[in-house]
């Protein structure tokens, strides 16, 4: 899941330029945000124009815009994510400023520098040359309305082989689920392919070689997607027909189960990681309690704010539209705002001003517009879960703070005991976060700085799954 709002992807959507030629070069820093997260801005002064790198994240070239400076002050806000930064030049090389978000503010300093900020090592990316056959690919939906692009793996022998569609998250990603520098999708698909499975990773939608689409798809569209991977694979002469699986990461594991249902004749196993395991707005309000928990906010805190996330998300996944969910969020804030403890407020939602309750009721009522969004949180998994009768692997990280294990997984396993599904497991995995890496902190701010990409033990726990069912 990547919808909740958080500090380190507003980096990959912000800053702007310096205006002036003394500035021009490059300006890093660390922003301390629960973690430490480089920043790299590369100025023109002369153009006045600027772009952001952030390593950890594999952000590059994030064009700035915006900046005002008065002689050795100078100051940037960026509308989209309510962040105002405020600096002093010290010298020639060094710039003290202030990132102030949401009534939080986190102090960076910039220093001018010509060597760039290392990317850290991700040792589990794999490297060609590949003990497996690696093909890029082209498909096709049936009515030739999407055009999808590929990476199918296969081992080197003239043997079919049990074969599986790997299912990302949501947002746009590309077919190695790329986040940062970590290419999970990529690390599953090399483990699974030594071991003698075929598996095929896809880019979403709008993403590199895949087609955009039409405006507004939702988790359903999705559905067609993987569909249309399975289809794919069912051309494939080196494919087990009767062995094509699923595995879903996230909001994947909640379409895996879907895709399933609709093509029970198709689909001969499911592995769902970190999928949802009840209602998307159970599954995002509890998502909201666990990050502002990784901020240091105490429960009595987080759970004032989480009556108001609540109550909106009810708003907006009902209001036909914008026009209509606009008064209802409005309303439901000032009441919220009027009955809530300043500091309170102030340290949730940054509400200080009337301007600034604006921009909250802003963010929210723009989700009633948002038809993936409207659809995620109203849909139950429950159904869908409860109609499987194939085996079913379900992983959950302890420490995740996206799809919170505690209500998932027990929805999860409430579902399929109802199931037709003889044979099915739950296992919540100690001491991993989302992503399954095993991790210190355990904030999204940490994936990409943690080394590993994913814990080797999962990689296995998979594998062995698939090897006793499978072969």
């Amino acid at each position: 899941m990547r919808h909740t709002l958080l500090l380190f992807t507003a980096l990959t959507l912000t800053l702007t330029s310096f205006a002036q030629s003394e500035y021009t070069g490059n300006w890093q820093g660390v922003l301390k945000a629960g973690q430490d997260i480089p920043v790299i801005f590369h100025i023109d002064g002369d153009s006045k124009s600027a772009t952001l790198d952030v390593p950890t994240q594999g952000a590059k070239k994030i064009p700035c815009s915006k900046v005002f400076f008065n002689g050795d002050k100078m100051s940037m806000f960026v509308d989209m994510i309510n962040v105002n930064i405020e600096g002093t030049k010290v010298n020639d090389s060094t710039i003290d400023a202030k990132w102030m978000q949401n009534g939080a503010t986190v102090p960076v300093k910039l220093t001018k520098s010509t060597k760039p900020i290392e990317t850290p090592e991700k040792p589990q990316t794999p490297l060609p040359p590949f003990a497996y056959n690696n093909e890029n690919v082209i498909y096709h939906n049936d009515d030739k309305s999407m055009q999808y692009g590929a990476t199918i793996t296969y081992p080197k022998d003239n043997k079919r082989h049990p074969a599986v569609v790997l299912i990302t998250g949501s947002g746009a990603q590309n077919r190695d689920e790329q986040i940062g520098n970590h290419k999970p999708f990529m690390v599953i698909a090399d483990h699974l392919t030594k071991k003698g499975y075929i598996v095929l990773r896809v880019d979403d939608r709008g993403v590199d070689e895949t087609s955009k689409g039409p405006e507004g798809a939702t988790s359903a569209d999705f559905a067609k997607d993987v569909i249309a991977g399975i289809d794919y694979l069912k051309t494939r002469k080196e494919v087990d027909q009767n062995k094509i699986g699923l595995l879903g990461h996230s909001e994947g594991g909640m379409i895996a189960p879907m895709v399933a249902q609709k093509r029970p004749d198709d689909v001969s196993f499911v592995i769902l990681n970190a999928g949802p395991g009840v209602k998307g707005i159970d599954l995002m309000t509890a998502q909201n309690k666990a990050f502002l928990r990784s901020m240091g906010l105490v429960d009595s805190v987080v759970d004032r704010y989480c009556v108001l996330y609540k109550e909106l998300m009810s708003i907006v996944s009902t209001a036909k539209d914008t026009t209509t969910a606009g008064p209802k969020v409005r309303t439901a804030i000032d009441n919220w705002v009027s009955t809530t403890d300043k500091g309170v407020v102030l340290m949730t939602t940054g509400i200080n001003s009337d301007a600034a309750r604006d921009k909250v009721a802003k963010q929210f009522i723009e989700l009633a517009a948002q038809p993936w969004f409207k659809y995620f949180i109203q849909y139950n998994p429950a159904p869908a879960l409860q109609d499987l009768s194939i085996p079913v692997l379900a992983l959950f990280g302890e420490k995740d703070i996206q799809v919170v294990p505690e209500p998932n997984s027990k929805g999860m396993e409430n579902a399929l005991n109802k199931s037709k599904s003889k044979d099915h497991e739950v296992i919540v995995v100690p001491e991993v976060n989302h992503l399954f890496q095993e991790c210190t902190k355990c904030t999204v701010q940490e994936y990409s700085n943690l080394k590993q990409t994913i814990s080797p033990d999962v990689l296995n726990t998979i594998s062995d799954w698939m090897d006793k069912r499978l072969k």
